[in-house]
């Protein structure tokens, strides 16, 4: 897989996701400053939902900048028969399934499809993440979710 197009791929999803969060940041917004969201009384909540919604939809513009400013910035090297670190795509297989992810900064938890195959990014602070830094083609990583241990084979590392 061509990792420059997947971080592509990556920015592009992260812009498309700041547009509406741009629109809903700005209907937000509008809502909370609104003649009709002044309270009528003491019971009347609709404005502080608003600028709360708002606030939150603030942050996540925010969240969303700073991924992609990440992603920009990110150097795109070769990870072949090196340990796993940020920047890394990995092939993995557990009991189950087979799954590609992608060890980026931020934006964790976004699937993007490449070349008929679909990968997850995923960030160093998750468990998953945590476990395969470091690790390197033929290892094997293990994390605990809910209770259960699920053991992934490090298939291969670009």
């Amino acid at each position: 897989m061509n990792k420059t197009h997947l971080q592509t791929l990556i920015i592009d999803k992260l812009q498309a996701d700041l547009a509406v969060a741009k629109d809903a940041l700005k209907a937000s917004h509008e809502a909370a400053t609104h003649a009709e969201s002044k309270a009528e009384n003491k019971y009347d909540t609709r404005g502080l939902e608003a600028a709360y919604l708002a606030d939150g939809q603030r942050r996540r513009v925010h969240e969303i900048e700073t991924a992609l400013s990440s992603y920009r910035n990110l150097p795109v090297r070769s990870h072949r028969n090196a340990a796993i670190t940020l920047g890394a795509l990995v092939s993995l297989e557990s009991a189950d399934n087979c799954r590609w992810v992608f060890l980026g900064p931020d934006a964790a938890g976004l699937n993007v499809t490449i070349e008929g195959e679909e990968v997850l990014v995923i960030s160093p602070r998750s468990p998953l993440g945590r476990a395969l830094l470091g690790c390197e083609e033929g290892d094997e990583a293990e994390i605990r979710v809910e209770g259960q241990s699920i053991r992934y084979s490090v298939i291969s590392v670009s």
